[in-house]
């Protein structure tokens, strides 16, 4: 079970050592308290953030194909740029995750054309065993965005379809523009 909740209470069992946490909440867990009673259970504590939205996601991907055609890119190099340029780095515990490739074009070419994962070229160069390796920088997807990294992204991708030309009545239409400012602050409000 996954809620949505705040600590409340903590304080550390002075007789056994351990520490016990009280959480607060508005749903109602009640039946998985029962269930999980008396048995171990894996617990992960993360700061909530709301979720990005379904529509927010199916817009960016029919602006994203407007913006590929333009340049004729394929809809995976499109997301690809767009998160090198506004998306977010994956990190295990704090760390930037690096990869080193083969410094070439054809790397370059194979990498914007990924959708299994998504890498970002950084300006380190090494030498391994004599080959010249691009060091890569691994992104998070933005399936896994929460609404601040998505509003980034989507407000970049319209940043860069007005600069390639795209009109303003084919970035928005007054429903995205009301849609897009309710759930993100992006842009101003529409008067319906």
């Amino acid at each position: 079970m996954e809620f949505k909740g705040k600590i409340s209470a903590m304080f550390r069992d002075m007789v056994t050592g351990k520490w016990n946490l009280t959480f607060s909440t508005d749903q109602n867990i009640a039946e998985a308290a029962q269930t999980f009673s008396g048995k171990d259970i894996d617990v992960k504590l993360k700061q909530h953030r709301e979720k990005r939205s379904l529509d927010a996601n199916a817009y960016y991907w029919c602006l994203l194909t407007k913006l590929a055609k333009i340049h004729g890119w394929s809809n995976a190099e499109a997301h690809n740029r767009m998160l090198r340029d506004y998306g977010q780095y994956e990190r295990v515990e704090g760390q930037l995750i690096a990869v080193p490739l083969p410094d070439t074009d054809q790397t370059e070419r194979e990498v914007l054309s990924k959708m299994e994962y998504h890498l970002a070229l950084s300006p380190k160069v090494t030498v391994m065993k004599g080959e010249t390796k691009r060091v890569y920088l691994l992104l998070r997807g933005s399936s896994t965005y929460n609404t601040e990294e998505m509003a980034r992204l989507i407000s970049g991708l319209i940043e860069e379809c007005r600069y390639s030309g795209i009109p303003d009545s084919e970035i928005m239409t007054p429903f995205e523009k009301q849609k897009l400012y309710e759930q993100y602050g992006i842009g101003e409000k529409h008067e319906q």
